[in-house]
């Protein structure tokens, strides 16, 4: 009997490719993808900001900045499960 392989998105590679990718466009739109799916599109100063902060980051920060920008990601305030 052989072991099940386990699902790419569930490996703990950090060579791996990243969750997070974006993609900025010529009129300043911002698009940024989880897993290659569309997440959010950013525009206006929102945009502007997020491509100011994500310029000097580097993989691991800019995959923070894609998170917090999307707005439904880990915000740090979640709590554990209750006893």
């Amino acid at each position: 009997m052989s072991l099940p392989k386990p699902h790419p998105a569930s490996e703990a590679d950090p060579d791996g490719p990243a969750p997070f990718s974006f993609r900025a466009t010529k009129d300043g739109r911002v698009f940024v993808s989880w897993h290659g799916r569309p997440v959010v599109t950013l525009a206006g100063a929102r945009a502007a900001a997020f491509l100011q902060d994500i310029a000097g980051a580097g993989e691991a920060e800019a995959q923070l900045i894609m998170a917090r920008g999307t707005g439904n990601f880990k915000r740090g305030n979640e709590r554990g499960p209750h006893r």
